[in-house]
């Protein structure tokens, strides 16, 4: 599974509430195998939000100047980063959350 084919897609809860589109995605190793695994994905509900939420966001900044602390913090707070096993993507992707088997 490549990453372009998660981002964009519309994310829905398990319970069929519209959350938003997806941004980017958060993988990670460490495995027996040694494979990076897709955990999390971020999901923003508008699109400022993700083109400037995330690159001055708080994380990224955290002692910076405090406007711009406070505009990132106001910006970043329509993002939410989610489990996988706790969201569904539409259209489907053939594979998620764990990708295809080996």
């Amino acid at each position: 599974m490549r990453a372009g084919e998660l981002l964009g897609r519309t994310v829905y809860d398990l319970r069929g509430r519209r959350l938003g589109r997806v941004v980017d995605v958060v993988v990670r190793g460490g495995g027996p195998d040694g494979r990076l695994r897709l955990t999390d994905v971020v999901v923003a509900r508008r699109w400022y939000t993700r083109v400037v939420g995330r690159l001055i966001g708080p994380e990224r900044h955290p002692s910076g100047p405090w406007l711009i602390r406070w505009v990132a913090r106001l910006l970043s707070r329509n993002s939410q980063q989610l489990p996988t096993d706790t969201i569904r993507l539409v259209p489907p992707v053939p594979g998620f959350p764990f990708g295809d088997p080996p």
